[in-house]
Parts: C-alpha cells; structure tokens; sequence
C-alpha cells in the first residue's frame, strides 16, 4: 500500500500542490525558481518539493511583515487577536487529521501520537496565549523624584519577528513560537525546517482562513543559508527566535549583532534521569524509556544519561529492554508503531557513527543498536552500558534513541550526584525518581537545568516556561515568559510640578 492510500483526500491534495512561499497572505514562488525535494523518512521516498528561498525573498517577507505590523495588525485591538487565535485554534482542530498525517509523513513521528498528542497541544497552545492577549499590562511605579509626577509603563509588542524552526517538531514548535507572537501583536516572519516544511505551510493556509491579515504571518521556505542567515542578520528584523542545535544558535547569535536584535534560542541537550532505590522501578522504567526512545530519541530534552542506584541499576536497565525489546520500529502512518525513523540519511549515519564509537570506547551495547531494513531511516532502540564520562556516547548530544547507563552508590551525597548530573555543557532539561520528597526537592535546587521533573521526564503544558541554562539556550518559551520575549517595556513620566 503506498502512503497515498494511507492518507485522507485533503492531506493528499495538499501534498500534491505546488508548495510556494507565503508572503502578503499569497502563494509565491522564490526569486530563485529553484526547488528543493521533500523526502518520507520512512520510505526514502521524495513525497513532494518547496521553494527555495532566497535572501531577497526574505526581504519581501519583511516589508510585507513590516507594513502588516504598522498598518492592519496594528488596528487589531487585544480582544479581537484572541477572538482571532481562538478561531485559529477551532480550524488546527477541525483540519486535525490533515494536520497529523502531515506531520507523520513528513518527519516520520507515528500517526498515533500526531494525532493524540501534537494536535491537542498545538490547539491548546494558541487557547492559552490568547488569553495572555488581552492581559499583557504595564505596571504605575511609585516614584521618589522631587516634586509631583506620574509614571507608568507600557509593554508593547517588539515588531517585526524571525522564526526558525526545527525539523523534529514542526507543528509543536510552530505553536510554541507564533502563538506568543501573536498573541503580543508582533508579525513573523517564519522558516520552517527544508526537510519539513509541510505543516507550517498548511497552518499558515488555515491562519488566513481564521481572518489573521495578509503580512501577519509569512513563511519562507528553503536551506538555512540563504533564508535563514537573512533572517538573523535582517535590519528590519527586531528579534529572532531560533530552536535547533547550539553550533547553528550561536551563528544566529552573532548575525543578530548587526542591529542588536533580541534573540531566544532554544538549544541542544543532554539531560540526565536520575534514579533512587526507593523509586517505582516500574514507573522509572517507563519514564525513562519514554524519555529517550520517543520520537527515536530526536528530541531536545531527551533524557539520554541514565544515573540509577548502584543496588536497582541492573534491575532497572532490564526493564528499560524489556520495554525497548517490544518497541515496535516501523512506519509513522502504521497504527501500531511505536518507533518511526530518524529524519534522514544524514541522521541515520550519525547516530550509527556514534554507536560504532562508543562501543570502541568500551561501552557494551545491552539492547538494540542496529538499522532495522534497508528502506527509510530507522533504528533500534538502544541501552548502552559500562558508559562513563569522556565517552563521546556519553559527553555530546546523538539525537537518537541511545541510552547510557552510569550508577552512583550510597555514600555519593546529592552533591555529588548533581555534579555528575551538570557535568555537561547543557543544561535543557532533567528528571529524578524518587518516593523521597526531600531527596527531590534538594536535588532539584542543584541542578543546572531549566527544567526538572520529579517522577516524570519533561512534562509539558503551555503554562510551563522552556528553555535552557549554560548552551541549552537564552530566554524561554511557553508561559508567560514566552510572551515578554515577544514584548518591550517601556516607561513613561509626567512631570506635574
């Protein structure tokens, strides 16, 4: 069965459209003419082409989110942006289905997930900052300056912004990014990844069916040099938001001193799960396993370095392969996968160099670690064990399902364990397993890390603010943290002597 059979009628006529460049609410195609190929990482197969932008296109993109920002956008009151995003919200749930086969063809998460988790959360995401819309406030300072005076401040949108998106999560990070945007009367201009364009060009579609004016969000599609490098070193670009791994962040980082543009980066990981004796093995077990297996470990917050407790670590790592071994690998749009491919060719030979490398370096591989056929891009989840720090396994980030197994023993004090916990120069995201609650409270405070579960890995809702300390990242997303990202606060006094 090909995967045309396998989709709905409006995901296939939407993968067989001409894919342009969405700039001033029109479809356009790059100044270039050029086209890049969209392949199905679970086949190998090219299901459908973009536009490859150009620097040139990103300048239209600009003015047009220029003229968006200080003319339409600019009348929309706050009332009206979240009635706006509501609407959005109601059609991300209506096209739903689409939505998910989509993002399950194009970057080979399965079907399942797509639909129970990605598409709730996305919706769920745009709900939230909606309502942050009409509560974004200035503050009345109490000032000390001789005389009489009033004071108080504004917190206004920041302009025109640059969005560049990931490959792993292209529909979650779309909401993560323009939701707040939106929602802080900001307009955009967005790059989504060139091995996964698909949902940012049929959100921004729908965006346009919900009433957001033309200019408001416009999307260029294409490789990070040119559009990408355009956007972070754009003049007419106020603050650029980037997820995806550290080397490219700080690239981004000093293209954006030409104007000093605020920048938000969202980086790599390496984020521990640590495990006490006093833990429900089970639920570890499970937790773990989720951690670093879902999505074939192509996750930022992957929890990849397992510390467990000298006295369960065997026991534990048994469960954890016991839950691997019946992992079934397969494609994205099949019911019972649990495990789709790693995004590319590319990926695949990394992940695979990494496995080669560690097991030089001495570590033993437990379960897994092999390619599972010899079409599409995928991998047996992998347990490495006998891992220690100066492995390469253990040290840089693989992205990909492989896990290192370390312990720790009685008389490590939390000290200790947390030293080993930041000994990386990430600092995303990290778990501790524990019936303990002093144990988890203490440990918690000692880790270098923006985000830490206790009994669960990486727990997600769009209150919660995401980003990550040392060269996870700078600044945050989701929350209301996410929306002054998108905002400048500004003061304004009245002299009434």
């Amino acid at each position: 069965m090909s995967f045309h059979e396998r989709i709905n009628a409006p995901a296939r006529a939407f993968l067989e459209k001409q894919h342009q460049l969405i700039i001033n609410g029109k479809a356009v195609e790059s100044r270039s003419g050029k086209r890049l190929d969209i392949i199905d990482p679970g086949n190998g197969n090219v299901i459908a082409t973009s536009a490859a932008g150009t620097a040139e296109d990103v300048d239209l993109a600009v003015a047009a989110a220029r003229r968006a920002f200080e003319g339409d956008w600019a009348k929309v009151k706050p009332n009206q942006r979240a009635r706006l995003m509501i609407r959005y919200a109601e059609l991300i749930e209506a096209h739903g289905d689409e939505l998910a086969q989509l993002e399950s063809i194009n970057s080979g998460k399965p079907l399942t997930f797509c639909r129970n988790a990605d598409i709730p959360n996305v919706s769920e995401m745009f709900r939230y900052m909606a309502g942050w819309a009409t509560k974004i406030e200035g503050t009345s300072p109490n000032v000390s300056l001789p005389g009489e005076w009033a004071a108080y401040t504004l917190r206004e949108p920041v302009g025109v912004v640059g969005q560049i998106l990931p490959w792993n999560f292209p529909l979650n990070l779309f909401s993560w990014k323009v939701a707040p945007a939106l929602a802080s009367g900001c307009t955009i201009v967005l790059k989504p990844a060139e091995l996964t364009p698909l949902t940012a060009l049929r959100m921004a579609e729908l965006a346009l069916e919900a009433g957001i004016p033309a200019g408001v969000l416009n999307i260029v599609t294409g490789c990070g040099n040119p559009v990408g490098a355009a956007i972070s070193e754009h003049a007419g670009i106020d603050k650029v938001s980037f997820t995806g791994s550290t080397e490219t962040g700080k690239k981004i980082l000093h293209a954006a001193t030409g104007n000093l543009k605020r920048v938000t980066l969202e980086l790599g990981g390496k984020s521990p799960v640590i495990v006490f004796p006093d833990a429900d093995l089970d639920a570890a077990a499970a937790g773990a396993a989720r951690a670093i297996f879902f999505h074939a470990g192509q996750v930022c917050a992957a929890g990849s370095r397992l510390f467990a407790h000298e006295a369960i670590h065997d026991d534990l790592v048994d469960r954890i392969a016991a839950i691997a071994s019946k992992m079934k690998v397969g494609y994205g749009l099949d019911d019972d996968s649990d495990l789709g491919p790693v995004i590319s060719q590319t990926q695949l030979d990394r992940v695979t160099g990494y496995l080669v490398a560690g097991q030089e370096q001495g570590a033993q591989v437990r379960v897994g670690g092999k390619r599972v056929g010899d079409r599409g891009y995928f991998i047996e989840p992998t347990i490495l064990t006998g891992t220690r720090p100066g492995m390469s396994v253990v040290d840089e980030e693989i992205f990909g399902p492989v896990l290192s197994t370390m312990t720790f023993r009685d008389d490590d004090d939390l000290d200790v364990i947390a030293a080993r916990a930041n000994a990386s120069p990430y600092g995303l995201s990290a778990s501790v397993w524990t019936s303990d609650v002093r144990i988890a409270h203490r440990l918690a405070r000692r880790i270098k890390s923006g985000a830490v579960g206790v009994n669960v890995h990486s727990a997600a809702d769009a209150s919660l603010p995401y980003g990550g300390f040392k060269q996870s990242g700078w600044g945050r997303e989701r929350g209301f943290d996410a929306i002054e990202s998108y905002t400048e606060v500004k003061a304004i006094t009245l002299n009434l002597n």
